[in-house]
């Protein structure tokens, strides 16, 4: 009897919705919630919190975690990040370089070097913004390659900026793009390990 042929979706995960298909709170969406049909074992890879949006990984295949964020080569995630007030030139060095942050169980953890530069104008990310504001804001582009929890929220916030929306817009070569939010595309898995850049998947 053959096996059964792995499935790989994305998702874009609009804020609001807990990245699990059971065992949420009756106020939030979950991935069940979605308007796609999606097959038996289906899980997500990673996740992003319930107010985070963007890009979320989904699979039938249960080694996908461990391959894309567990394994020795650092896989790189991108962030489009609306944060209260104005970034200086040096608040961007300060997160290029790495930034304290507190961790699980109170550890000090400073995070390793990262991406950062100003977006002037995330509409060439197909993110609209609101527009309604009654302080200065800026939009970042933060690339890194560790995921703590909340790091990111925890970077900016240790550095006097607020986190206000906070998109994944790719892992490596997996994009977003024009994805509406709560659209769900299926990827074939030839493509889906390319872009990923996972090499031993076989």
């Amino acid at each position: 009897m053959s096996e059964i042929a792995k499935r790989y979706f994305m998702l874009h995960k609009p804020s609001g919705m807990l990245s699990q298909f059971i065992g949420g709170v009756d106020t939030l969406k979950m991935l069940k919630d979605v308007d796609f049909d999606f097959p038996e074992d289906t899980h997500a890879i990673g996740r992003l919190d319930s107010a985070s949006e963007g890009l979320l990984l989904l699979t039938t295949n249960k080694k996908v975690t461990k391959l894309l964020f567990k394994s020795k080569v650092p896989h790189k995630r991108t962030y489009l990040v609306k944060v209260r007030y104005n970034v200086s030139e040096e608040t961007l060095q300060q997160l290029r370089n790495g930034v304290t942050i507190h961790i699980h169980g109170g550890v000090d953890w400073t995070t390793t070097p990262c991406e950062a530069e100003i977006v002037p104008d995330p509409s060439i990310y197909n993110i609209t913004d609101e527009k309604h504001e009654y302080s200065p804001y800026s939009w970042l582009l933060i690339t890194l390659t560790e995921g703590k929890y909340h790091q990111v929220r925890k970077m900016v916030f240790a550095l006097k900026h607020r986190c206000k929306r906070l998109i994944r817009i790719s892992i490596e070569d997996m994009l977003l793009g024009n994805l509406p939010a709560g659209e769900v595309k299926e990827i074939e898995e030839e493509d889906f390990f390319r872009l990923l850049r996972i090499d031993n998947w076989k």
